[in-house]
C-alpha cells in the first residue's frame, strides 16, 4: 500500500512541473515503508503500554486498560469471574488490590477499582466505533499466558461483525490477552480483546474484540449504577430447594424476572451449615444452563457454566457459613427460554451426634467423565487440547486428584486460588494415569486442568477429586 502511495506522489510531482520541477526543488525521499511502520509501532506502544495492566484472579490471568487516572480498569468479565477482588500489576511493576465493581456477561466486560491510588495513573482514551474500518492497522497489548506482560502484536482490522458488535483482527492474541486493549494508530482503544477463534488444535489467527461503542455503553451503565458485581435481585417467593438429590423441573420464560444482563432466572433457597459440602446440578433442554450461588449476606460464593458436562451446569462447594443461601438458575446466553431440571444434594454430613465413616462417594468433591476434542479449549503454546474444572477446598484439607484415560497420555495440573501452579503430574510411567495427593494451603476455589502430554492427544477421560482427610 505504501509503495503505491510513493509512486503516486512521484507521479504527482512530475505532473506538477515535469522533470525540471524535480531538478529545481530539492526532493527529500520519504522514509522506507517499514521505517514508517516501526515509528508508528514504537509511538503507539510508548503511549499506550503504561496504561495496560496484568490481572490475577481466581479465574486465571488476564489483561486490562486503565481508563481513569484515579484507578478504574476495564477488562473482560470472564477474567474476573467468581472474584470480588483481584491483583492488578501495572507496567512499572506496582501492584494494587482491585475491587470488581461491575460485571456483565453480555457484553463480556467488567470494571475494577484500584485501591490505594495516590497519584494520577496513565490512561487509554476510547475511540468511536464510527471511524473504524476494515483494513486499518490494529495493535494489541496484553499479558499472553500470564507470563509476558507488555507484549505488543500488530495486524489489521480484518472484519467488522455489526450484528454481534465485534471486531475481528489478525493481530496475534493468546490466553492472557483477554481484557487487553486493541488500539488504532493514535493509541486509542477501539476494542477490548475477548476471544480467539479456532476450530482445531491449530491457532487460526482470528482474534475477536468488543467494539468501542459497546465499551462506552457499558462504562456509562456502570457510572449510572445499573450494572454491578454480584447482583442479587430481590426475590419475592423463591422455591425451596431440598438437598435430597430429587430433581425439580422448571421452565425459563419471557415473563420471568431478569438479572441486570437481561437473562431470565428462577430463584431457589436452602438453609446451609458451615462446612457442609454439596453438589447442585442444572440440566437444560434448549438452554445453556448457568448457576450462581450467593450466601445470606449477598456475597457470590460459586458459579458455573459447563461443569456438569456438555452445556449443563454443576456447582460443587463447601459452604463457608451457616445461613440461608440463594441460587439463581438462568442461561449463559441472554434471552434464552426453555425447560430445565435442578437438583441439589449433600456430599457430606458433619454432625457431632452421628459420626460416620466417609465412603468413597461422600469423599468425592468433583467427578467428571469428559472428552478432549472439538469442545475443548486449545493451549496456544503447543496446540494441545485442555479442559478446566474448579472445586472449592479448605485450608489443611488433603485431596487426591486422579486423571485416567485409555485414549491419550494424561497430563494433570492444579492451580491455587491465587493462580499459582501448586502441582503437576505428567502421567509417567503408566501413561494412562496422572495423579497427585496434597494438602491444600488455603481455603478457596482451585482449578484443575485436564491436558494431554502429547500435543495431539485426544479422547475420553475420567477426572476425580476426592478428600483423603
Amino acid at each position: 500500500m505504501k509503495q503505491g502511495l510513493i509512486k503516486f506522489l512521484a507521479a504527482s510531482l512530475i505532473l506538477c512541473g515535469g522533470v525540471s520541477a524535480i531538478a529545481t526543488f530539492p526532493l527529500v525521499a520519504p522514509p522506507p515503508a517499514n521505517a514508517q511502520d516501526e515509528d508508528t509501532n514504537i509511538r503507539v506502544y510508548k503511549q499506550a503500554s503504561p496504561a495496560v495492566v496484568s490481572i490475577q484472579s481466581r479465574s486465571g490471568n488476564g489483561s486490562g486498560s486503565i481508563i481513569d487516572p484515579k484507578g478504574l480498569v476495564l477488562t473482560n468479565a470472564h477474567v474476573v469471574r467468581g472474584s470480588t477482588t483481584v491483583n492488578v500489576i501495572l507496567s512499572d511493576k506496582r501492584q494494587f488490590r482491585g475491587v470488581v465493581i461491575a460485571s456483565s456477561r453480555n457484553p463480556d466486560l467488567a470494571m475494577i477499582r484500584l485501591e490505594g491510588v495516590t497519584t494520577n495513573l496513565p490512561t487509554i482514551q476510547i475511540a468511536s466505533s464510527n471511524g473504524i474500518q476494515v483494513g486499518q492497522r490494529a495493535f494489541a497489548i496484553g499479558n499472553p499466558f500470564g507470563r509476558f506482560a507488555g507484549t505488543l502484536t500488530t495486524g489489521i482490522i480484518s472484519r467488522i461483525d455489526s450484528d454481534r458488535k465485534l471486531l475481528q483482527t489478525d493481530a496475534a492474541l493468546n490466553p492472557g490477552n483477554s481484557g487487553g486493549a486493541l488500539l488504532n494508530s493514535r493509541a486509542e482503544l477501539v476494542g477490548v480483546n475477548t476471544a480467539i477463534f479456532t476450530t482445531s488444535s491449530v491457532n487460526s489467527g482470528i482474534g475477536l474484540a468488543i467494539e468501542a461503542d459497546t465499551v462506552k455503553q457499558f462504562i456509562a451503565a456502570v457510572q449510572q449504577g445499573t450494572i454491578a458485581n454480584n447482583p442479587t435481585p430481590a426475590v419475592a417467593s423463591p422455591t425451596v430447594l431440598n438437598l435430597d438429590g430429587n430433581a425439580i423441573a422448571s421452565v425459563l420464560t419471557a415473563s420471568d424476572n431478569t438479572l441486570p444482563d437481561g437473562s431470565y432466572y428462577k430463584a431457589y433457597q436452602f438453609q446451609g451449615k458451615a462446612g457442609q459440602s454439596l453438589v447442585i446440578e442444572m440440566r437444560g433442554n434448549g438452554i445453556d444452563p448457568y448457576l450462581v450461588l450467593f450466601d445470606s449476606t449477598g456475597r457470590k460464593i460459586a458459579e458455573d457454566d459447563d461443569g456438569g458436562g456438555g452445556k449443563n451446569a454443576r456447582i460443587a462447594v463447601t459452604l463457608p457459613s451457616t445461613g440461608k443461601y440463594t441460587l439463581y438458575a438462568n442461561s449463559y446466553e441472554v434471552g434464552q427460554t426453555g425447560s430445565f431440571t435442578i437438583a441439589g444434594r449433600l456430599s457430606n454430613n458433619f454432625t457431632s451426634q452421628s459420626p460416620i465413616e466417609p465412603t468413597d462417594d461422600l469423599r468425592i468433591i468433583l467427578q467428571k467423565n469428559g472428552i478432549l476434542g472439538t469442545q475443548s479449549r486449545v493451549y496456544a503454546k503447543d496446540g494441545s487440547l485442555f479442559d478446566a474444572f474448579s472445586f472449592n477446598g479448605l485450608a489443611g484439607q488433603v485431596v487426591q486428584i486422579e486423571l485416567v484415560s485409555s485414549d491419550f497420555h494424561p497430563y494433570l495440573v492444579l492451580f491455587a486460588p491465587d493462580s499459582r501452579v501448586l502441582q503437576e503430574n505428567n502421567g509417567l510411567p503408566s501413561r494412562k494415569n496422572a495423579s497427585m495427593t496434597l494438602e491444600l494451603p488455603v481455603t478457596g476455589t482451585y482449578r484443575t486442568i485436564v491436558n494431554a502430554f502429547d500435543p495431539n492427544g485426544k479422547g475420553a477421560y475420567k477426572l476425580i477429586v476426592k478428600t483423603v482427610r
